[in-house]
């Protein structure tokens, strides 16, 4: 298995996290390990990398790069999800930090043969973790067309996404019974489903919006985002951090950046009482502090040299 993959804000992320020596880091989607390989470079022999991702050649992969590094590695294939019940099986109540990088890797989207991308012609699968039942392709054939504009709508802010919706449906009736198969199937489908969608100056694929709501949908990316973000906002899961431990999210478009910006902003300043109100009253306190203000963003010359890197927008707070 050939795995390829460029780390995006490497230098950004460093800064942010500041793996320091002796520290037990949590890397939650390990993806090519990149970022992984560069906190053990910095938590030395007598640190701990706790390595997630529920892609199995993730997991694979990782295990042969990291396999010489003399600091202690566990590996778990899953879902960032588990974190708090991954620390309870190794018996650590609280971590340094943890990175979350919120997107797709190369080899996803061009050497795992599962459909993420109308650039090469393959089966409409667009799972992460293989042993999850729901496929693009099963979304697509057997969704109704109100079901569909919504997962287009919702999740790509896809503005034709009725439109779109309804030539999957008609196009599914007037076929054969194995449906749309392929991303090619899909792509096209798209292209003709879209006024202007076969202009040869669009910028960027008609189809994109489309693929990229289906796999958040098939993977339920926003709503396994949110539900880990809650769980640390939380109040008695403010200590899954040492105090003086970052947290550390890579996302990838805006709904992914709401959800972080919004749980972030509510750690840092969680005070519901009216404005105005010469002292609180609701008793909540922050615990984190925001270390970015604002999202971080990629320079022109890593734009440059890894095209995949220009949506990224890296946002951190620390434990205080």
């Amino acid at each position: 298995m050939t795995f390829t993959h460029t780390p995006v804000m490497m230098a950004e992320v460093l800064h942010c996290l500041a793996p320091r020596p002796g520290g037990i880091y949590v890397d939650g989607t390990l993806g090519g390990a990149g970022h992984a390989r560069a906190v053990l470079e910095r938590i030395g022999n007598d640190g701990l990398l706790i390595g997630i991702d529920q892609d199995p050649d993730a997991i694979e992969n990782t295990r042969k790069i990291l396999g010489d590094h003399r600091a202690e590695v566990r590996l778990f294939q899953d879902n960032f999800t588990a974190l708090p019940r991954i620390l309870s099986e190794l018996g650590i109540p609280a971590v340094d930090g943890i990175l979350l990088d919120l997107g797709l890797s190369f080899h996803q989207i061009r050497e795992s043969g599962r459909g993420f991308s109308f650039q090469r012609n393959e089966a409409l699968d667009m799972r992460m973790d293989p042993t999850r039942k729901t496929t693009a392709g099963e979304i697509v054939n057997r969704e109704s067309a109100a079901e569909l504009a919504r997962i287009f709508k919702e999740y790509g802010e896809e503005r034709w996404a009725r439109r779109i919706a309804e030539r999957i449906v008609r196009t599914r009736r007037a076929g054969s019974a194995a449906g749309i198969e392929t991303t090619d199937q899909l792509a096209e489908l798209v292209r003709d489903a879209i006024p202007g969608g076969r202009r040869p100056d669009n910028r960027i694929h008609p189809a994109t919006r489309v693929f990229m709501a289906l796999r958040i949908r098939v993977n339920r990316e926003l709503e396994r985002l949110q539900f880990f973000m809650d769980r640390i906002a939380a109040e008695a899961d403010g200590a899954i951090f040492r105090t003086g431990g970052r947290l550390c999210v890579l996302a990838f478009h805006s709904l992914e950046d709401r959800i972080v910006k919004q749980q972030l902003k509510s750690m840092a300043s969680p005070c519901t009482c009216p404005p105005g109100f010469p002292q609180c009253v609701c008793g909540r306190r922050p615990f984190m502090r925001l270390i970015t203000r604002k999202p971080l963003r990629p320079g022109e010359a890593e734009i440059a040299a890894n095209p995949m890197a220009r949506s990224t927008r890296l946002r951190a707070a620390e434990k205080i």
